[in-house]
This record gives structure tokens, sequence and C-alpha cells, in this order.
């Protein structure tokens, strides 16, 4: 009687993708950045990943004729410089640190031979990648048909984080300037939107912009545009 051996299959169980992310190894390293300090610059050669612990990156791309935009605000649990995954040899943007940070710092090799290898992480990473994917889909289709104005009560909701009922503060020190970078519009138009929010008590200013549930529903009902300053 034959016996075959039995293949002993990879599990989830088998690998702590959040455990390979959050401490230092082989081809790793856990890296300190303190606030408006620059992690790569656009240009620079790129053979690493980043994983953000804590903080909060912007990523800023400069045009061959010198304007600058944001082109997004990260936080923990997210990557970055991931490209060079797939043969990209230099960076497409510049990754600042918008308040003081921890990050795993991961060598392209050991990302790719992580990824071949362990599944979990694979299913991690893959996971991360489809819900960045869709997010982006939603950032373009707010950019091609909603007006600036709707696209600034978009982008305070998420910067709020706002999955639940209530107010929520926005915990990061983000100028108007660079609201105004990350919907396409100038910051006059974004000072002007901002004041009719908080008129209309969207939105209310202490230490913190403060967000309030009435902003999502507006954004619900259409009600942002409707409403007319008084």
């Amino acid at each position: 009687m034959t016996r075959h051996a039995v293949l002993k299959m990879p599990t989830i169980s088998d690998f702590d993708a959040s455990s390979f992310l959050s401490t230092p190894g082989a081809g790793k390293t856990i890296v300190d950045h303190r606030k408006n300090q620059t992690i790569f610059g656009q240009g620079d050669n790129a053979n690493t990943v980043f994983f953000i612990l804590q903080g909060r990156i912007k990523l800023t791309v400069i045009s061959e004729q010198g304007k600058e935009a944001v082109v997004g605000l990260l936080e923990p649990g997210q990557f970055f410089g991931e490209c060079c995954l797939n043969g990209i040899p230099m960076r497409t943007s510049t990754a600042t640190a918008m308040e003081d940070s921890t990050i795993t710092v991961i060598n392209k090799a050991t990302m790719l031979a992580t990824l071949r290898d362990e599944p979990a992480m694979a299913e991690f990473f893959m996971a991360y990648l489809l819900a960045r994917n869709s997010r982006i889909e939603e950032d373009l289709v707010d950019q091609l048909f909603n007006s600036s104005e709707k696209r600034l009560a978009r982008l305070l909701l998420i910067l709020a984080r706002f999955g639940e009922h209530g107010s929520r503060p926005i915990d990061i020190d983000i100028s108007q300037e660079t609201l105004a970078e990350m919907i396409g519009t100038t910051r006059s138009r974004v000072s002007y939107f901002m004041n009719k929010f908080r008129r209309l008590g969207f939105i209310s200013y202490d230490a913190k912009i403060q967000v309030h549930e009435s902003l999502l529903d507006a954004m619900s009902s259409d009600n942002v545009l409707a409403q007319q300053a008084t």
C-alpha cells in the first residue's frame, strides 16, 4: 500500500503580518521622523517600501513648471513607496512627515520575498491595494464630477474619519493651502467655503477643526450646494 506524503499548506496562522510590519529584522528597520522631515524626495532612487506605524505622511508632486500638488495624506496602517516593487526605479513623489512619525522601512528584496513566501502577508498587502484602488477611483469621480465645495466637504469628512455619529476633530495641523492643493482649487475659495460651513453649523473651530454630523447629512442630500450664505 503506497503512502502519500501529506503536504502542509501555508495558513494565515503561520505568519503574523502585523508583527512582521511592526518589528525590526532582516531587511527591515524602524525609523522615527520628526514633523516636516522629508522621508524621500521626488526623483530619489526607489528601493524600499514604507509602512506607517504612527503619525501621518503627506505625498506631494511637483510639475516641470514648479507647481506643487498634494496627492495623498497617509495614516497608520498604510504603505507608501511600494511602486518600487513594480520596477519603477525613482520616486514619483515626495513624502513628508506631517507630524512626528514612526515608520517601518522594508527593502525591496525582503518585501518581494515575503510576499512570495508568506500567503498571509500577500493577503494583507492585496487587501490594502484593493482598498486603496477603490479610494483612488472615488477620488477620481469626486474630482471629475463634483464642485470644489463638495470636494472640500468630502475631504473634511475623510480627514475626520467620520464613520460614526457625532462631532469629530481633525487631529492634524493642516492648512487651507494644503486643503486647496488636495481638491484642486485656490486657498481663497477654501477659506470662503470653510467660513460658509462654519456659518451653517457643519464645522466649528477650536484648537482644531471640528466636523459635525450635519456636514455628512448635507453631503448625502446635496444640501452643501443648495445652502446659500445669509
